[in-house]
């Protein structure tokens, strides 16, 4: 893709649009080429390239590391949600698959963009030591939910498959915690009674288009689990 020098957008500006893109398509995962690579590539100045690259820099996609480079920091789909909700234990965890198929969407999510009248769902079980800690599950839009079928969902690392090999780019993530009971008939999966309170997180991840990839609701036994939130005032460092 070529600089446009009759556009009013500046030339570093349109440089890091087209680095920012390339970054959240997969061509850059690691290093991105070096200062006098991207003059070449670009027919620009030192000054164009240095000025797009900290813009990136300041919004936590890229860092510099001295004497190396400049690096992609855009953390693993995987360590940013653990980060903001699950704590270090989730790791060690053991995943049993309780339910998997095709449902009616939530309501709640109906008329939000990616999902239609059905979506494709994934009803999972974390043990610890065989202790069952929570109740996940996992809804996406059909597009999505037919190629996930095509795995083994009790071995699957849900975020691995989706971002590495479906290629589904996750941007943004607005989660809520709150407590409450789980729906009739649940308790059992959990060794728990009905009136047993338990934490409940609500996820909605979105892809850089704004469409909704996943709705996620879990219900955690709040003896056995505890969430730690990272925050940062970094601008728009996915943490």
């Amino acid at each position: 893709m070529e600089l446009d020098a009759k556009n009013p957008i500046p030339l570093h500006v349109q440089l890091k649009n087209i680095l920012e893109n390339q970054i959240l398509q997969g061509q850059y995962t690691e290093k991105i080429p070096s200062e006098r690579e991207l003059m070449e590539m670009y027919s620009v100045s030192r000054s164009t390239v240095r000025e797009a690259v900290s813009a990136l820099v300041r919004e936590g996609i890229l860092e510099k590391k001295h004497g190396k480079g400049t690096f992609v920091s855009l953390k693993p789909v995987q360590e940013w949600l653990r980060i903001t909700s699950f704590t270090e234990t989730i790791k060690k965890m053991d995943i049993k698959l309780l339910d998997s198929g095709i449902v009616s969407t939530p309501e709640n999510i109906e008329n939000v963009s990616g999902f239609h009248d059905e979506s494709y769902y994934i009803k999972r079980l974390r043990l610890k030591d065989n202790v069952p800690i929570a109740i996940e599950n996992h809804y996406y839009p059909m597009e999505i939910g037919e190629k996930l079928a095509q795995y083994d969902l009790n071995k699957t690392i849900l975020y691995d498959v989706l971002e590495g090999e479906l290629g589904i780019h996750f941007w943004e993530a607005e989660q809520i915690i709150t407590c409450g009971y789980l729906p009739k008939g649940e308790a059992k999966h959990l060794g728990v009674t009905e009136s047993t309170c338990l934490l409940i997180t609500e996820r909605m991840i979105t892809d850089p288009d704004g469409n909704l990839v996943e709705y996620y609701k879990g219900f955690f036994r709040a003896d056995m689990y505890s969430f730690v939130m990272k925050m940062s005032r970094k601008p728009n460092l996915l943490v």
